[in-house]
Formats: structure tokens, sequence, C-alpha cells
């Protein structure tokens, strides 16, 4: 195979290639990846051509010690191939593995889109990987919820769930809407992620800003009361398979009026109406941990109560030098 490092002329060609590969997500998109500052990561992504064909792309970056780390700047990240035999998924990772000993790369770490994520389900790309020398680095658990297996979405709610959103939809209370407003949402965002001595992934420049380039592939659900905005859940339309909460935050102030039991409710309906064969809660891991992969069981335990399943999401690495 022929590696041909990325350069904008190649944008079309490599963001077409993404919306029709097997596993690519809105996160492999260089209309995603470009929202960041110029310089603010040393990218270093390629393409793979086989006989002139684009077989398969690598977003990524090379930093001064020579460590290879995909995604950069992104939740996911690795090859993004077709739906390929196992033969060629072997050489798309020789082929990069021999660039990365001519190029003088000591590291790799490959992150990817956990396996829902993939039109056709496949492990091939797994055990190449696997088979060629690579070990599990870390593991992160993301809750799922399949909505193609839902006959009726609130009777697949535990009891005390389906009682709480019942209560929600008698009081009115609440209003759910799809907005813009990533002024009002955010404040609230950042006081959620002080309680979990974190902060939010994004600055609000950059979320309006991967608003005005991605348009509906993200998406604000605004949750007020009489008086203002109490919460809300920010998603990402990764591809046509997946929707994805990437934000989910309220008031804790107005938790008597249970904002997130109802826009969890709404998000579910809503995505599966709109055909998603899953929605992806994220991860739930306890930001307060030293260790990274400490589980946040009160997390699982509210996204359990939505009939959730747990998936990894894994890194390879492997050290070439």
């Amino acid at each position: 195979m022929d590696i041909v490092r990325y350069n904008p002329s190649l944008k079309e060609e490599w963001d077409s290639f993404v919306r029709s590969s097997n596993n690519g997500t809105m996160f492999h998109l260089q209309g995603f990846l470009e929202y960041h500052a110029p310089g603010k990561f040393p990218f270093h992504h390629l393409l793979f051509y086989k006989n002139g064909e684009l077989r398969a792309v690598l977003p990524g970056s090379l930093d001064k010690l020579m460590i290879y780390e995909s995604p950069a700047g992104a939740s996911y990240g690795s090859f993004v191939v077709g739906d390929i035999k196992f033969h060629e998924t072997l050489e798309v990772i020789d082929s990069f593995e021999d660039y990365c000993w001519k190029e003088g790369i000591r590291e790799v770490y490959l992150t990817s889109a956990p396996f829902i994520y993939q039109q056709e389900l496949s492990h091939n790309l797994e055990y190449a990987l696997l088979y060629r020398g690579f070990i599990y680095q870390r593991h992160y658990i993301s809750h799922v919820i399949r909505l193609h297996e839902m006959d009726d979405v609130l009777k697949s709610f535990q009891k005390t769930t389906r009682n709480i959103i019942r209560q929600t939809l008698r009081h009115h209370a609440l209003s759910i809407e799809e907005s813009d407003c990533f002024d009002e949402f955010y404040p609230i965002l950042v006081e959620n992620k002080k309680k979990h001595n974190a902060e939010p992934t994004h600055t609000l420049d950059e979320l309006k800003r991967l608003k005005e380039i991605l348009g509906d592939r993200i998406r604000l659900l605004l949750i007020r009361n009489e008086e203002k905005a109490v919460g809300g859940i920010v998603t990402f339309h990764c591809n046509d398979a997946v929707l994805l909460c990437f934000y989910i935050a309220m008031l804790y102030q107005y938790q008597h009026l249970r904002p997130i039991y109802r826009s969890m409710y709404e998000i579910i309906t809503r995505a599966k109406k709109q055909g998603y064969k899953y929605l992806d809660t994220g991860v739930s891991q306890d930001t307060r941990a030293d260790n990274p992969m400490t589980p946040s069981l009160d997390l699982i335990f509210f996204k359990e109560k939505f009939n959730s399943r747990g998936i990894l999401r894994s890194t390879f690495w492997k050290k070439l030098k």
C-alpha cells in the first residue's frame, strides 16, 4: 500500500471516504478536526491507497518524542476502513508499521470507536492489531441504549424511572426545546463539571464553532421551567448508527423537578424516531480517581435505569523502538 500524508487539498476525498466507510464517525472528519486552532495539535493524518484507490485513513498526531496518537483532539480515532476482508486489514496495519519504522516513530496509541459504531459488525481490525503485537493500554466503559430493540421506550425503563417520567409529563413543570442557545446551557455545564472536579472538553467558543461547522450534526436539547433553563443535553450525530450524548447537565437546585429524567426520555424517544440503532450516553468514569479506568458507580447506576448496557472504548498500544 502507498501512504500519503494528508494536506488540505485531500479534504473532500478524506471526508467522503469517512462518510461512506464501515466505521467512520463525525470525529474522523477533517471538517470536525479543523475546528481546532492551527498549531494546537501536531497533526499527522495518513491516507492508505492500494492500486490508486483509497482504502483507509488514519487521523492522528506525531509529537517531538516521536509518539503517534490517534485520535488527537477528538474522542475516537484509529483506522477508518470500508467493509474490507481480513487480509486487507493486515495490509493496512503492516504498511502503517513500515511507515512508522521509516519515520522513526517510537510508540503508537490507537483509540477506535466502540464496535456499535460500525455499519457491519466486525472485529477484523482489533484482531489484526493484536496479531501484530499491539496490546490493550487501557479501557473506558461507555453505556449504550439499544434503540432498535425497543418496542416501547417508556416500558423499557426501570419501574421507578417510568413513574418519575410520568410525573414530569403530568405536572408540566418542564418544557423541552431544541435550541441554539449554548450561552444559556454552558454555565450550567461548567457548574456541573466543577462538582466533579472537571472542566468541559470544549470552551463555549469551540462549541459554537463546532455547531457552525457541523450544523445539525450537533444539537442542544434545552430543559426549561417557567423561570429559565435548568438543564440540557448536547448530542453529536456520530454516524447513521449512533447518536452520542456528549454533554448532560442540570442545575442541582432544580433537581426536584427531575429535568435529567425528562430530557433522557425525550432524547431517547427522538433518537429512536430518527432511526438510530444506538444512543451512546458517554463514558462512565470517576474523574476524581487517580486511576483513569475507575468507574463512576453512581453514574452507571443512573444510566442503567434507562436500560443501558456497558461497552468498552479501548486503546491499543505498541512500542516500536
